[in-house]
């Protein structure tokens, strides 16, 4: 479990006037931690690996970032906070610990944060945390609630991956692996959905329910919780929450729903709480919906803001992001690096009505791959035309011996790409008019989109 104490040390760091280095600051979520903490008034440095538009936006906000990783960078600093990437080998760090400056894991800082808001609203779940998290803050600011936000993707109502608000509410996306959600305090948590993933971190399913099941006994004024996932109901299994989920049973479900899953009424307690018409497509958004006004529900919101929220939203940013057209056919690029996600994906794409559904995958790690297989190859072979690109590392190396080859191997018809600009001119092979091509992974391949399009 983690340490208490190591929270409650870094709560008496995090005071106006404090100096804070962030090594990793670039980083989806360490980003927003350093605008958030120098919106609370400390002194906030940075470093990273590489440039990018993230650490150009936080020198924008009058941030230093140093590119590049270096002892001298913490010169001055009282604690450092560090991206999970940032092991102890890394120059800054060692430094730190050989001169004595605390350092501490980035879920710890959010942790920390969160205990100054009344409403600490924490979204979790093997799929949909962004989606379902951008809903809850479209809801929040149609309801004019202010709300201070972290979101692990780009909201296109907010121009960013976050918001620092002045209301009584923070909204986080809060993932688990490495069992980070558990150094959160939240008042409301939200349980999507669980299954197996991480792999690399967890043993198995078991030991991602068990971490869940700390996640929802750390909230302090309710858990809501799909009542449709009989993963999420053994995990949570004498556990008082609020369930949620399509069949009538849940405390919170559906009524009136349309064909496309975009129309319904949202039911909570037997009353009728707000009708949704929705402008993302797919089953797995509908879910997403009903738990973002369930927990919009359970914070007193009224059900007009919910529905104009939601009616307003148009996806958070790689989450089937439609990026343009190329020879008569529409490009989008979607995150999905799960098969459960990849099913999703492919079932509102396919409602749609293309001819062809060109796919380019980039599968995520070699671990995830190698354990799920199986179930990458059966989803995979949806697709009308598949391209394969080299499966993204990111933390890892590849001891596991396997490569996106041994997938088109068990896939008929399939193209492997050892590069994205070789996925670039496959894609500019075969598009035709009434294609989609979807690029999906969590890795770079949107990046082959992009160059196809420009």
């Amino acid at each position: 479990m983690i340490s208490r104490n190591r929270s409650q040390l870094l709560a008496k760091y995090l005071v106006p006037g404090t100096h804070v280095h962030l090594v990793g600051i670039g980083g989806v979520s360490m980003r927003p931690l350093g605008l958030v903490l120098k919106g609370m008034g400390l002194n906030v440095t940075g470093s990273d690996m590489t440039a990018s538009a993230s650490t150009q936006e936080l020198m924008d906000q009058g941030i230093p970032v140093t590119i590049g990783h270096q002892a001298e960078n913490i010169r001055g600093a009282d604690c450092i906070i560090r991206t999970a990437a940032a092991h102890n080998d890394n120059p800054e760090i060692a430094a730190a610990r050989m001169m004595g400056i605390p350092v501490f894991e980035r879920a710890q800082a959010w942790g920390v944060i969160m205990r100054a808001y009344k409403n600490a609203v924490c979204i979790a779940g093997t799929h949909g945390k962004t989606t379902t998290t951008s809903m809850v803050t479209h809801i929040l600011m149609a309801a004019h609630a202010d709300p201070t936000v972290m979101i692990g993707g780009y909201l296109p109502l907010l121009h960013a991956g976050h918001r620092v608000g002045k209301g009584d509410t923070i909204i986080l996306e809060s993932c688990e692996y490495c069992d980070s959600f558990l150094n959160f305090s939240p008042t409301i948590s939200v349980i999507l959905n669980i299954e197996e993933d991480h792999l690399d971190y967890f043993k198995d399913l078991k030991d991602i329910q068990k971490s869940f099941r700390q996640f929802a006994e750390l909230s302090t004024a309710g858990v809501l919780a799909n009542g449709d996932d009989p993963h999420v109901d053994q995990a949570l299994k004498g556990l008082s929450y609020v369930t949620f989920g399509l069949g009538e049973r849940n405390r919170i479900h559906t009524a009136n729903m349309s064909p496309d899953w975009r129309h319904f009424d949202v039911i909570c307690d037997g009353e009728k709480y707000c009708h949704l018409s929705l402008g993302v497509l797919g089953q797995h958004n509908a879910k997403n919906a009903l738990a973002a006004a369930g927990a919009a529900w359970m914070l007193g919101i009224p059900g007009e803001a919910v529905a104009a929220g939601l009616a307003e939203f148009r996806g958070a940013g790689r989450r089937l992001e439609f990026k343009g057209h190329f020879n008569g056919a529409d490009v989008y690029d979607d995150y999905a690096h799960h098969p459960d996600e990849l099913a999703a994906t492919m079932e509102a794409v396919r409602s749609l009505g293309y001819k062809r559904i060109i796919l380019a995958f980039q599968p995520h790690t070699y671990s995830r791959t190698r354990a799920m297989f199986d179930d990458f190859v059966r989803e995979l072979k949806k697709a009308d035309q598949l391209i394969l690109a080299e499966i993204y590392a990111a933390r890892e190396q590849n001891t596991f011996g396997v490569s996106s080859m041994d997938l088109q191997q068990q896939i008929p018809g399939s193209v492997y790409c050892e590069t994205l600009p070789e996925v670039t001119a496959c894609l500019r092979e075969l598009a035709q008019p009434g294609d989609v091509i979807l690029t999906v992974g969590a890795g770079d391949i949107y990046r082959a989109g992009e160059a196809l399009l420009r």
